[in-house]
């Protein structure tokens, strides 16, 4: 085969660069909010909810800054080829379990600032605890040997926590074209639009990464085995 005709390959670090490129935008937001909690910003209306609790937003700043970064590094090849993967993961499973945690306590315990509204609580309700069910499916599986299914749930949780990143871009289109922040219903269906357009791309990458039957094989548990697990826990 010609160097012409063959195919040409994605630099391994192109899709962990873009996920970490993405993460920055609730890292850096994240980081802005802890920063005023600690340096005693001005309360106000919008912000009275965390300096009344800070905790619960600290913890998930924090768990959600390193799920996302070491999450974007778990689909680097060269990485989960080695030794690193598994120890990462096992950093990686309880940050994410501590986002998405936090994430349900703000959701029923603070109260529900405009332009929230019903909608978009029950989305962030029902997408937290698919996180969190997701990253235990996944730590249960690879415990069990099943690494297309570990990988897959792993994929699927990491793309709902990085949901914030998405959300960025959809809200851009509607800012540039209305110039005014969205109603209560425009702003649920953007928010849920961030999640939805990562879920979609996490479906289509876990189906083209699945092995064929032909290149499947049996376990010593009676499972199957991938050629490229990943996040390992």
């Amino acid at each position: 085969m010609s160097d012409a005709s063959r195919p040409r390959r994605i630099p391994e670090w192109l899709v962990p660069a873009g996920l970490i490129l993405l993460s920055l935008v609730p890292i850096v937001a994240g980081v802005f909010r802890v920063g005023s909690l600690a340096t005693g910003a001005a309360v106000t209306a919008d912000n009275a909810r965390f300096f009344d609790s800070p905790v619960p937003v600290i913890v998930h700043v924090v768990g959600s800054s390193v799920y996302l970064v070491l999450g974007a590094l778990q689909f680097a090849p060269s990485l989960r080829r080695r030794r690193w993967h598994r120890r990462a993961g096992r950093i990686l499973v309880p940050a994410g379990l501590a986002s998405a945690g936090s994430a349900l306590w703000m959701t029923l315990m603070y109260s529900i600032p405009a332009p929230v509204g019903w909608a978009l609580w029950t989305m962030r309700m029902v997408l937290g605890t698919a996180m969190s069910a997701g990253l235990i499916v996944a730590f249960v599986a690879i415990r069990r040997g099943d690494v297309p299914t570990h990988r897959a749930w792993m994929m699927r949780a990491y793309a709902i926590g990085l949901g914030a990143g998405t959300q960025a871009f959809t809200f851009l289109p509607w800012t540039i074209a209305v110039g005014t922040p969205p109603d209560e219903t425009m702003h649920a269906v953007l928010m849920g639009a961030g999640w939805a357009i990562n879920l979609v791309v996490a479906e289509i990458a876990i189906r083209r990464g699945r092995p064929s039957r032909a290149n499947r094989r049996p376990t010593g548990t009676g499972g199957t085995a991938a050629s490229a697990p990943i996040m390992r826990a």
